[in-house]
């Protein structure tokens, strides 16, 4: 973290970016190259022994395809060089690598070839039998020959190893076809012949490169295609719509669950704010399924880290954290006030004025939310109020140089804001400048633990309707923090203000309290992080109710009340669960908890494989947006691909092993 970290990060981009510079200038130069050769004058010299093949060839090989002949054969692109076959017992190879030892040394008086063995006086020496041989054609008398070192002049010898150096980039680059002269944009097959041997057949078969940001991209085109004039020539009419989102932000972010006046459940994941409904079934408000607010015209350009509901309980502002497009321009952090009916957005706050990020959010309460509170991620933390309707700023200061983990208004009071994280609590007074941009002042009051442990970090609090409030920490216990009146010789501004101060403590969990929340009925619930437990508290922090979050779900990271008893629970492991605390919880959306990186498809069932960094196999229903099954892989998982059968499913990882499973068990 920091500046290291910011600067490793500059580092590895400008040498991803060298690295496809380098690339494209091996490409071009292989590109001069064979241009070079291309145009180079015919060889009056040829060996009439040595027959030059033609388009007439006789049938290709063993193991090639059938509308290719031996001339049509290429690894790249072969110029200037002819292909020989010999007879062989044993079944047909190919080769375009280095030469045989036995084969490849100088001889006095001859040069090597190309494919290994060597040549004198343009006759090619036997080679290993059973091999396809490239063999150099020999140079006009008055050229000196390629590779020997005797008859070339010491000015012409740098020029020579030049040209040997790009040879072999032109090998590496080009060894599975290309179409340079078309710019990469469309597939190539031309019959070819003894000057220009540029198709598209491989070894594998018939391949296109493709140039995506100035990278090189080689495709390879499906077996059962003879022809390219089967490939649709255009772009299909089709177009894609986001249609569900798997998975829930809940292993690093908080304030990211909550419940709308419609009864859809909204959270985030990557650029993506989710809108749920638990009943399932397509559609959106009151026909249930997901809708996705992606911005109208432009949405979040970056990953959303926090949310905030309005009083309203339609309004929405979600904040993104800062990031790059695809050319590598800084993207800034941004607020979305949007419509969570319409999906459109309705205000775009404090775009230039956040630093990294927004990590916390809260709309006032007392005034109809009229006034938005944001926390970014710079090292000041600096703490803003915003007017709602027009966007401005109103007022502004640094917090803390630690981490702020949560926001809120006072549900009595506007003018007072409560901020907590690492190590503190803090009671901000604001006052003046109402609607007036830049004119308003805060004040801050630090809270005070006395005699009690202060913990390392306070994640989470809660206001009651009494005016108190409950904050849940570190250490698994929960404060309760009452108003007192302040007079003069209280340290801090605020004369003869309310300020907070501990009355009462309990301890609720073993490790972190990740997580409180009001119930209409006045109880609170918490969410414990090590014990995975949610206990409901009644008045004087009485324990009336708990139930356990399954292992496999992980720690509870946010809660959400849902209609009647129904509670809606987030976990550390990207789960999002629901039911209450009588009958239990059960998953209604489930995901990965880090990069994915193997993803392959059933052949015929709706269904799907994932697999990544946190070594979990996955197999997904795409027709109940469910997970069909999952296992441990106990190694990170990178690629996946089912059996034509659909019966099985093989599985690589970063360790060189591969399993193979079966799909249904």
């Amino acid at each position: 973290e920091g500046p290291a970290q910011e600067a490793l990060q500059s580092l590895s981009r400008r040498l991803q970016v060298q690295e496809k510079e380098m690339e494209l200038v091996k490409a071009a130069l292989a590109e001069a190259l064979r241009l070079l050769r291309l145009h180079a004058p015919p060889n009056p010299l040829q060996d009439p022994g040595t027959p030059a093949p033609t388009r007439d060839s006789p049938a290709a090989p063993p193991g090639l395809p059938p509308t290719c002949g031996p001339s049509l054969v290429s690894r790249g692109t072969q110029t200037e060089t002819e292909v020989e076959t010999e007879p062989s017992p044993g079944p047909p190879s190919l080769s375009n690598g280095p030469p045989a030892p036995q084969g490849g040394s100088e001889e006095p008086g001859g040069t090597q070839s190309e494919g290994g063995g060597s040549s004198s006086s343009g006759a090619g020496s036997p080679g290993p039998p059973g091999i396809l041989r490239l063999v150099q054609s020999p140079q006009r008398a008055d050229t000196p020959r390629r590779n020997s070192s005797s008859s070339s002049s010491p000015s012409e010898r740098p020029r020579q190893k030049l040209s040997r150096k790009a040879a072999s980039s032109a090998n590496l680059l080009l060894r599975s076809g290309s179409t340079e002269s078309r710019g990469g944009k469309e597939p190539l097959s031309s019959p070819g012949g003894p000057g220009s041997r540029r198709s598209n057949y491989n070894l594998e078969g018939i391949s296109v490169k493709m140039f995506l940001r100035g990278r090189p991209i080689t495709m390879y085109i499906p077996s059962g295609i003879r022809s390219l004039e089967e490939l649709p020539s255009g772009p299909p009419p089709e177009t894609l719509s986001l249609d569900w989102v798997y998975g829930y932000r809940g292993r690093d972010s908080r304030s990211n669950l909550f419940v709308l006046r419609s009864g859809e459940v909204v959270y985030f994941i990557a650029c993506v704010v989710v809108l749920y409904r638990p009943e399932g079934g397509p559609g959106g408000p009151g026909g249930g399924g997901q809708r996705h607010y992606r911005g109208h015209y432009r949405g979040h350009t970056d990953c959303v880290r926090c949310l905030a509901v309005h009083p309203d309980g339609v309004r929405v502002a979600s904040g993104q954290t800062a990031g790059v497009d695809k050319d590598g321009k800084p993207l800034q952090p941004v607020v979305h006030v949007w419509d969570s009916e319409t999906l459109l957005k309705l205000q775009e706050i404090g775009l230039g004025a956040f630093e990294r990020g927004v990590g916390a959010l809260a709309f006032s309460v007392a005034d109809q939310g009229a006034f938005l509170c944001v926390v970014d991620d710079s090292n000041e933390h600096m703490l803003s109020v915003w007017d709602c309707s027009r966007g401005t700023k109103l007022a502004e200061i640094k917090s803390t140089n630690d981490s702020v983990l949560a926001v809120g208004f006072s549900p009595r009071d506007s003018s007072c804001i409560v901020t907590s994280g690492k190590s503190h609590v803090h009671f901000w007074n604001w006052s003046g400048g109402t609607g007036v941009p830049g004119n308003g002042t805060l004040t801050r009051k630090q809270g005070v633990f006395g005699k009690y442990k202060k913990p390392k970090f306070i994640p989470c609090f809660v206001f009651l309707p009494d005016g108190d409030i409950l904050t849940g920490d570190s250490e698994g216990n929960i404060l309760t923090w009452g108003r007192s009146l302040s007079d003069s010789r209280t340290p801090g501004r605020g004369g003869a203000k309310e300020t907070y101060g501990i009355v009462a403590q309990a301890h609720a969990h073993e490790g972190s309290i990740f997580a409180l929340c009001l119930r209409r009925d006045g109880t609170v619930l918490s969410g414990g992080g090590r014990d995975r437990r949610l206990v409901q508290w009644g008045p004087g922090l009485v324990a009336l109710q708990e139930a356990e979050i399954p292992e496999h779900f992980g720690a509870v990271r946010a809660i959400a009340e849902g209609l009647g008893s129904e509670l809606l629970v987030g976990t550390t492991k990207n789960a999002l669960l629901r039911g209450d605390l009588a009958q239990g919880f059960s998953p209604v959306i489930q995901g990965h908890t880090d990069e994915l990186w193997g993803l392959c498809t059933h052949p015929f069932q709706n269904r799907f494989l994932t697999c990544g960094h946190d070594r979990q196999l996955c197999l997904w229903d795409g027709e109940g947006h469910a997970l069909a099954w999952s296992i441990d892989l106990k190694e990170t998982g990178l690629c996946a691909d089912f059996h034509p059968s659909g019966a099985v499913v093989a599985v690589g990882l970063n360790t060189g092993r591969w399993l193979v499973l079966d799909t249904e068990t």
